[in-house]
């Protein structure tokens, strides 16, 4: 039998779902979000900024196909520059939602359910900018078709062992199941939208997009088997798709890229800085929409524990590569890293070693996990952080190769820091419609949850 909330209260332990709030409550408090003709002032006063920065991420791109890659910061040696770094950050992104969703739910902890379908939304408009910038970093944006698994006008197919080939399978594979799972997801809290709807277009619509949804109980048991179904699918590809992304690196013979550590390393960066990115939008999220008693401190202190063993796992990648380094016996492996610490780059360096190890370890006092202010902080520097490791494998690997030679400081242009920018800005402005026009909590998940769905709430254990 489970726990009253005043039970749960008297544990120590948070109800998921706060304020007394019942299943009407919860209908009127997440479908009541679609249903407003205005969005919150919050709303109104980001989407025109973050829409601009789109627009100029857009602009910026036609100029770039119309001038070419030199309009990047590119040189020799430092054929990749920020177009790889932000693909594998935003790739990392897009890590949480899916964990968050398939993982979790697979294991049956019931506080994802307030937080899974904006985290599972994050995931696709992430993987969406990661897909961008391979698109736009082959220098040839007509013919990107090169990338895929098709012989080309010669009958020649691409080399099937380059890890740049196994990145298209992997992440189209991860986006067209994440994009299953989302939609899936989606489809009872469609056809509440739908049966709520007064409006005719906005009732022909949701119809349309729930599929004849109309809760019955033979809907119900092929949902739930195609649910978790298409969880069993999606958990394999959070972990292979970073380890594929990392293969990148880990493939070629590169001082500081060439060791196997790069798979679990990216992979728990990657969980690391998708769950700081879903904090980093849930607690403005929940103040704009008055959600504080469904997405709850509970469900925010949940991640940041989750952000603490990840980054400490982080930490521990960073360790390991140093003396990987000094045991190899390689001389440029050892020059590459004693160069990352105190060359020319060790202002990004320490940058990424101060966000990623050392700001996170105040979530081992309960305090900080439960402050908003403290956790928008810690994971906003996460982020930045995370993305200072992608600069610094990616840039100082390359720019200080076998050849001191050719050896050169790596500087991003103008260009290459709007791109970047306007990504923020593509990825906020469609994260903006999905809150607008779509259920951003899980409404049949989060009623699952409450003590009234228990089959024996209300009843003694005598009394069965």
């Amino acid at each position: 039998m489970s726990a009253t909330p005043e039970e749960m209260e008297i544990l120590g332990e948070e109800p998921l779902v706060q304020g007394g709030m019942d299943y009407h409550d919860l209908t009127e408090a997440i479908s009541g979000v679609t249903e407003t003709v205005l969005p919150p002032k919050m709303w109104i006063l980001v989407f025109p900024v973050v829409a601009t920065l789109a627009g100029v991420m857009t602009a910026l791109i036609g100029w770039l196909f119309f001038e070419g890659t030199g309009v990047w910061g590119l040189q020799n040696p430092t054929g990749w520059g920020w177009a790889i770094v932000n693909f594998v950050f935003w790739v990392g992104i897009g890590h949480a939602g899916t964990l968050i969703s398939a993982i979790l739910f697979l294991f049956r902890q019931k506080w994802r359910t307030a937080i899974n379908r904006f985290a599972e939304a994050m995931t696709i408009f992430a993987v969406i900018c990661a897909g961008t910038f391979p698109g736009i970093h082959i220098g040839r944006p007509w013919l990107p078709y090169w990338m895929f698994p098709l012989p080309n006008q010669m009958g020649m197919w691409p080399n099937f062992r380059s890890p740049l080939l196994w990145d298209v399978f992997a992440v189209g594979t991860y986006f067209t199941v994440s994009c299953l799972f989302w939609y899936v997801g989606l489809i009872p809290d469609l056809a509440t939208v739908r049966d709520r709807a007064k409006n005719k277009f906005r009732k022909l619509a949701y119809s349309g997009l729930s599929m004849g949804w109309r809760f019955g109980n033979r809907q119900w048991q092929h949902y739930e088997k195609a649910y978790l179904i298409l969880a069993g699918i999606s958990t394999p590809l959070v972990l292979s798709v970073h380890t594929i992304v990392s293969f990148d690196f880990a493939v070629s013979i590169v001082p500081g890229w060439h060791t196997t550590i790069f798979p679990p390393y990216f992979v728990a960066g990657a969980i690391f800085s998708g769950f700081a990115m879903v904090i980093t939008l849930a607690i403005p999220a929940r103040h704009m929409y008055n959600m504080q008693d469904i997405i709850t401190t509970r469900h925010l202190e949940n991640m940041a524990k989750v952000i603490l063993l990840t980054g400490t796992l982080v930490g521990y990648a960073y360790a390991c590569e140093f003396f990987i380094a000094w045991y190899s016996g390689v001389l440029a492996e050892k020059a590459i890293f004693i160069k990352r610490a105190m060359g020319p780059y060790a202002w990004a360096y320490w940058t990424m070693v101060s966000c990623n190890v050392i700001f996170p370890q105040i979530f081992w006092w309960r305090w900080a996990r439960r402050n908003e202010w403290m956790l928008m902080i810690v994971c906003v520097l996460v982020n930045v952080g995370m993305w200072f490791e992608r600069f610094v494998i990616v840039v100082t690997s390359l720019s200080n190769d076998f050849m001191p030679s050719s050896w050169d400081y790596y500087s991003p242009t103008l260009i290459d820091i709007g791109i970047f920018i306007g990504s923020f800005g593509t990825f906020t402005t469609l994260f903006l419609l999905f809150l607008k026009f779509l259920p951003m909590v899980a409404l049949f998940e989060v009623k699952n949850v409450l003590p009234e769905a228990d089959p024996h709430h209300g009843h003694d254990d005598d009394d069965h």
